[in-house]
C-alpha cells in the first residue's frame, strides 16, 4: 500500500528466465530514481502470496498502485520493453 507504483517480480530459484529478467528489471527500476519502488517475491517461500495474485508461471510481473493490480506480464521482456512499462506505470 506505498503511494508510489510498486513493481513485484515473481520469481523462483530454479527458474532459468527468472534470472535473465531480474537483473535486467533491477536495471530500468534503478533508471527511474525512486519514481518506482521493486519488490522481489520468491514463489516458493511465499506461496500464499503467489496464489494470492494469481501467478501460475514465473516469471510474472505484477505493476501496483495503492495496492490494486493495475498491470501484469508473464515471461522475459527486453530492456526497451520493461521501460515502457514502467512508464506506463508512472504515467510518463
Amino acid at each position: 500500500n506505498n503511494p508510489k507504483p510498486v513493481v513485484v517480480d515473481f520469481h523462483a530459484q530454479w527458474c532459468g528466465p527468472c534470472k535473465i529478467l531480474g537483473p535486467r528489471l533491477e536495471k530500468v527500476v534503478a533508471k527511474q530514481e525512486g519514481k518506482v519502488l521493486m519488490a522481489k517475491v520468491d514463489i516458493d517461500d511465499h506461496t500464499d502470496l503467489a496464489i494470492e495474485y494469481e501467478v501460475s508461471a514465473v516469471p510474472t510481473v505484477l505493476a501496483m498502485k495503492n495496492g490494486d493490480v493495475v498491470d501484469k506480464f508473464v515471461g522475459i521482456k527486453d530492456e526497451d520493453q520493461l521501460e515502457a512499462f514502467l512508464k506506463k506505470l508512472i504515467g510518463a
